[in-house]
């Protein structure tokens, strides 16, 4: 896994909405005393700045203060008590935008990932943003890890083969978002149509 870089920052530069679908086909990579666990993100959602449905919309607190920082890091946190779910923060320091990782498709370290999250269907392993976190360990703990360093528990990776890969598994799908209820009409969540592991496909246009 020696050949796999860690994403520049200034990949998150630039606004959420459009860092989300260029993070497809990239890797999600864990570090483990067992070696790395992970694979190609398949499904997204980005939170704007005057997005309604973003954690950043309150202000800054001590829960979101990780994505008024630089891009790049890591935003952790914890739903319903026990969940906990990973963004890539964007956007320069003092606005806060992120993208919420949805799903990957399980390619790096299964053996350890299902050790962490034992499930009998494959295609449930790491399909959801509470399930890839459990797969991977994942946890507040990490909140603020800087994904643009490969020493860092996990970071994202660049795919060198990321043209092939996004070929191989059709159309960008551009949807709304699920699981809100706040402006849940916009159209900011995106998968590869053909992958197995997204967590709710629906029939909708393409990019």
């Amino acid at each position: 896994m020696n050949e796999f870089k860690p994403l520049p920052r200034d990949f998150y530069l630039s606004s959420a909405g459009e860092v989300a679908p260029e993070l497809l086909g990239h890797y999600l990579l864990r570090r483990t005393s067992g070696g790395i666990c992970g694979g190609p993100i398949v499904e997204v959602e980005a939170y704007l700045t005057d997005d309604a449905a973003c954690h950043g919309a309150v202000g800054l607190t001590p829960r979101n203060q990780v994505m008024f920082g630089g891009p790049g890091y890591a935003y952790v946190y914890l739903i319903y008590g026990y969940h906990f779910c990973v963004n890539a923060v964007c956007q320069p320091a003092g606005v806060a935008e992120a993208v919420l990782i949805r799903a990957i498709e399980p390619e790096f370290g299964l053996e350890q990932m299902r050790a962490s999250r034992p499930v009998k269907h494959p295609g449930e392993l790491t399909n959801g943003p509470a399930k890839l976190c459990q797969a991977l360990n994942i946890a507040r703990k990490l909140d603020g890890t800087d994904l643009c360093d490969a020493s860092s528990p996990f970071y994202i990776a660049r795919n060198p083969g990321l043209k092939a890969y996004r070929n191989a598994q059709g159309s960008i799908v551009t949807t709304t978002r699920v699981g809100i209820t706040r402006a849940a009409a916009l159209p900011l969540r995106f998968y590869l149509a053909q992958n197995k592991h997204v967590s709710k496909p629906v029939t909708v246009s393409c990019r």
